[in-house]
């Protein structure tokens, strides 16, 4: 993080690219595992630090989900995400920072004409040494709030 912005310091635990396996599940879907390899760069000088996901099928290695997006710092203990799919979906989030944990809840979520109705998405990451678990609950399709997928990856 020495090229990164100062303002960056309550965030450099998530510094890093990440990768390990996790598990989703929706009411609507059948449930399914995938390998994920996740990455979190800080833009040098600047105060952000870009971040882009990708997701396989465990075992079948077919393409199933990537997003891409910034975390900004966001006050004292805050932060902001946003995060574009190509599924059509964006998400602006707003953040609390409890040590090497981060919470973030969507502000806004828009959807095109063409992408899967999505209302509310919450997401918890908290890392300990090189291991990463986080979790994501998402209000989609006429479906309250809850857990969508979890994971566990580490620091490569």
């Amino acid at each position: 993080m020495s090229r990164a912005h100062p303002s960056l310091a309550s965030l450099a635990f998530l510094v890093g690219t990440w990768r390990g396996r996790g598990n989703g599940r929706y009411p609507t879907i059948e449930p399914f595992e995938y390998v994920e390899e996740a990455v979190f760069t800080p833009g040098p000088g600047k105060p952000f630090i870009a971040y882009r996901q990708r997701t396989r099928r465990a075992g079948a290695g077919e393409p199933l989900h990537s997003e891409s997006g910034y975390i900004r710092p966001g006050g004292t203990d805050g932060t902001e995400l946003v995060i574009a799919q190509p599924t059509g979906i964006v998400e602006v989030h707003t953040g609390e920072i409890d040590g090497d944990q981060v919470h973030f809840r969507s502000t806004e979520v828009r959807t095109s004409s063409t992408a899967v109705d999505v209302s509310r998405v919450e997401r918890y990451i908290r890392v300990v040494g090189d291991t990463m678990r986080y979790r994501l609950w998402m209000a989609a399709v006429g479906q309250p709030l809850q857990v969508h997928l979890e994971a566990e990856l580490t620091r490569v």
